[in-house]
């Protein structure tokens, strides 16, 4: 049984239900998943009138309603726990990584996995750097492609603040990688770091044998 405040929250959205939305939205994400149809600014103002009424869920129930969520067929709902986290984020303590992992790796997909790594994950470890290396270094030696994916991008926005040389390693472990999301991951990851970096990312790209999806993306801005 859900926990009476993941319940209240799921009976509130499914109350907006629009299937003439739904449809779209679903083929958007090739089918993935279903969809009550509420679009992102739409649920945003609907999870804030939720809290208006009903608070949020206290920091000892925060894992239980985080994973209720989950649960939902709704993809919507996913969505809501991971805006639900981002209000909750400042009573978060270290061992909330686990969390965090466990929802990465539970109906995965880009669209959670990205926000949760460059995000969720991101302000985490800018809030616990001590927990940043074990954790990542963990991931990207894990069997998990969004794992792997996670321990790449997590730096995404961090601009000049990214530890350049584990970004580089990471990228070096997961350059033979075959799978289409660590190798745009992977793109990704410099080309955003070239922004700050142009030279350095050229020079990695130089010396490091990259697919070539990787290489088009990390040159994307400087040739």
């Amino acid at each position: 049984m859900p926990h009476s405040y993941s319940e209240s929250i799921l009976l509130f959205f499914y109350h907006y239900k629009n299937a003439t939305s739904a449809s779209p939205m679903a083929k958007y994400m090739k089918g993935q998943f279903e969809f009550l149809g509420i679009p992102s600014p739409r649920r945003k103002f609907l999870l804030n009138e939720f809290i208006l009424s009903n608070g949020l869920p206290t920091k000892e129930e925060l894992s239980r309603v985080m994973k209720d969520l989950w649960e939902s067929p709704y993809r919507e709902m996913q969505y809501v726990a991971i805006d639900t986290w981002d209000k909750m984020r400042k009573h978060l303590v270290p061992n909330d990584i686990k969390l965090i992992e466990y929802l990465i790796v539970h109906k995965s997909w880009w669209d959670t996995v990205d926000f949760l790594a460059s995000h969720a994950a991101a302000d985490f470890f800018k809030r616990f750097p001590a927990e940043m290396r074990p954790v990542t270094s963990r991931w990207i030696h894990s069997n998990n492609m969004w794992l792997q994916r996670s321990a790449i991008l997590f730096q995404v926005h961090y601009k000049d603040k990214t530890d350049q040389k584990l970004l580089y390693q990471y990228i070096a472990q997961q350059c033979s990688s075959k799978e289409f999301f660590i190798q745009k991951a992977i793109g990704t990851a410099l080309r955003q770091y070239a922004k700050i970096a142009p030279k350095s990312v050229y020079h990695f790209v130089s010396s490091t044998d990259l697919a070539p999806l990787s290489k088009r993306e990390a040159l994307k801005h400087i040739g």
